[in-house]
């Protein structure tokens, strides 16, 4: 569906163009976005790479098993059914904390395998497993929340973009996100008494 909505944009863009006689206008803006955007996936591929290989060295380093024991608890108490799966547990903790440090494309992978797990706990419990268990609802729901103490993503987006202080979105982040984590959790927990069988 998205594409389709690209294309007629494009496609409106560039009739609009041509009646308005800005055809060079379209040309000169079509391959400068195309430079910038190949400039930004070279500048967000280093900024990746970094970030990624500190997450492997904090993984190897013991400091993620420190983080997951300490976050455990709070994790318990959003997803109480899973308390005792431990790898689905490993695979949210890690997900969450790759969120917090501002690791998005790190916490893809352990999303993806804590989504996996939750589906097979969800196939042993014999449950429909084309339907979406409230567990792994929630997890979504504080995935896309997503408290983060280091914006990563913002910060290389206004550095590339020329921005004399890129690292001033921090504390304005860290606000917004914990708004929205808080709000995701409340929504959670109304969710999960609802849902109780009465």
């Amino acid at each position: 569906m998205l594409n389709y909505l690209w294309a007629f944009m494009i496609l409106i863009g560039i009739v609009y163009g041509a009646f308005h006689g800005t055809m060079a206008e379209i040309s000169n803006a079509a391959l400068e976005s195309s430079k910038e955007a190949v400039t930004l996936c070279i500048t967000m591929l280093g900024v990746m790479s970094f970030w990624t290989g500190l997450m492997q060295i904090a993984q190897k380093a013991g400091v993620i098993d420190s983080l997951t024991r300490r976050i455990m608890p709070f994790l318990r108490f959003l997803f109480p059914s899973l308390k005792h799966e431990k790898k689905a547990m490993q695979y949210i903790s890690t997900n969450v904390i790759a969120n917090i440090l501002g690791l998005g494309w790190a916490c893809t992978p352990a999303g993806l395998k804590a989504m996996e797990e939750m589906k097979k706990i969800q196939e042993h419990k014999q449950l429909p497993s084309h339907v979406a268990s409230n567990e792994m609802c929630g997890f979504l729901i504080l995935n896309i929340s997503s408290l983060q103490l280091i914006p990563v993503n913002m910060i290389v987006y206004r550095s590339q973009y020329g921005s004399v202080n890129p690292t001033a979105i921090i504390a304005p982040a860290i606000v917004a996100t914990l708004v929205s984590t808080l709000a995701g959790i409340v929504f959670l927990k109304i969710a999960d008494i609802r849902s109780r069988p009465h």
